[in-house]
C-alpha cells in the first residue's frame, strides 16, 4: 500500500512538472517582441556574431551561462547578478567561480537594445536566451525558435546553484536524477550534454578522471597528465571536444572511444541507459541537432517569470 502511494506520489509530481511546462510555453512566444521592438533579435545576433568572431571559445561560454542560468530556479537572468549585502551571487557558486565568463558581452547586448528599442524592454534572461542559439549557429549548429517574454529575478541563489548545476563528477544516475527535478529526461541530458562539443574545461574538474580512473583510454589519460599534473596548474584548460569551437557529433564518437573529458560526460557512455543514444547521436548528426534544438527549447522553458513577476532590469548585474 506504502509503495503504491509513493507510485501515485512521483506521478503526481511529473504531471505538475509536465503541466507547468506546456502552460509556461503558451504563455511565451517567439513573437514576443516583433511589435514591441523588431530590431532586437537582429542586435542580439550582431553583438554575439562580433564577440564570437573576436574569440571562437565565446561562444561556448554564452550557452554555458544561458544552461547555468536555467537550471537555477528557472531561466530568469539570476546568474548574471552582482553580489549585494542581500544577494549572494551565483557568479560565486563552485560551478560558476573563476569559470563563467561572457557577462561582458550579455552587457554590451543590453545596452545596445536598449538603445535601439529606445527603452528597456528586452530582459536579461530573453537576451541570455537568444544570444545561447545565435552562438551555436554561428559554431556551425541548429538553429531553433526561442520562446520569448521571459522576466528578470530579484534575487539570486549561489546555495540552489551549488545543489542544482551538475556536477562534472556525476555519475548516471545522479544525473538523470538532476534532469528529471526540471522536468528532463535522458533523450534532454544526453543531447544537452552535447553541448560540450563546445568549449573547455579546467584541469581541477577532470584531475581525478585523468589520473584515478579506469573507463579512460591510456593515451588520452597520459596525454592530459601533461597538461593537468596531479597537484597545481587548476584553471590549465583542455578541450571537451576535439574540435571545440564547431558544433559537430565528435563528443559522441569521443565517448565510444573511452575519451570524454569528464567524468559525467563518460558516464553516458559506460555500460548504462544512454549508451543507445550516445551511438545514434555519433553517428547521426541530423538526429542529434534535431533532439539538442528541442532540447534547448525545453530547458529554456523551464519556470520563468512572465507577466507581472519580475521585472526588466536596466543592468543585468543589478535588481532596478
Amino acid at each position: 500500500m506504502a509503495s503504491s502511494s509513493r507510485c501515485m506520489f512521483h506521478l503526481s509530481v511529473l504531471l505538475l512538472l509536465a503541466l507547468a511546462i506546456v502552460a509556461t510555453t503558451s504563455s511565451l512566444s517567439p513573437h514576443y517582441y516583433d511589435k514591441v521592438c523588431p530590431e532586437a533579435l537582429p542586435t542580439i545576433k550582431r553583438i554575439v556574431k562580433a564577440a564570437v568572431a573576436r574569440e571562437r571559445r565565446m561562444g561556448a561560454s554564452i550557452l554555458r551561462l544561458h544552461f547555468h542560468d536555467c537550471f537555477v530556479n528557472g531561466c530568469d537572468a539570476s546568474i548574471l547578478l552582482d553580489s549585494t549585502p542581500t544577494i549572494d551571487s551565483e557568479k560565486n557558486s563552485r560551478a560558476n567561480a573563476n569559470s563563467a565568463r561572457g557577462f561582458e558581452v550579455i552587457d554590451q547586448i543590453k545596452s545596445e537594445v536598449d538603445r535601439i528599442c529606445g527603452r528597456p524592454v528586452v530582459s536579461c534572461a530573453d537576451i541570455l536566451a537568444v544570444a545561447a542559439r545565435d552562438s551555436v549557429v554561428l559554431l556551425g549548429g541548429p538553429t531553433w525558435e526561442v520562446h520569448l517574454g521571459r522576466r528578470d529575478s530579484t534575487t539570486a541563489s549561489r546555495t540552489t546553484a551549488d545543489a542544482d548545476i551538475p556536477s562534472p563528477f556525476m555519475d548516471l544516475g545522479a544525473q538523470i536524477e538532476n534532469y528529471r527535478r526540471k522536468g528532463l529526461d535522458q533523450r534532454d541530458l544526453v543531447a544537452l550534454s552535447g553541448g560540450h562539443t563546445l568549449g573547455f574545461a579546467q584541469c581541477r574538474v577532470f584531475r581525478n578522471r585523468v589520473h584515478n580512473e579506469a573507463n579512460i583510454d591510456p593515451g588520452f589519460a597520459s596525454k592530459l597528465r601533461q597538461t593537468c599534473p596531479v597537484s597545481g596548474s587548476d584553471s590549465n584548460l583542455s578541450p571537451l571536444s576535439p574540435k571545440p569551437a564547431s558544433f559537430d557529433v565528435d563528443y559522441f564518437k569521443n565517448l565510444m572511444k573511452r575519451k570524454g573529458l569528464l567524468h559525467s560526460d563518460q558516464a553516458l557512455f559506460n555500460g548504462g541507459s544512454t549508451d543507445g543514444l550516445v551511438r545514434t547521436y555519433g553517428s547521426n548528426p541530423r538526429a542529434f541537432w534535431a533532439d539538442f534544438a528541442r532540447s534547448m527549447v525545453k530547458m529554456g522553458n523551464i519556470t520563468p517569470l512572465t507577466g507581472n513577476e519580475g521585472q526588466i532590469r536596466l543592468d543585468c548585474k543589478r535588481v532596478n
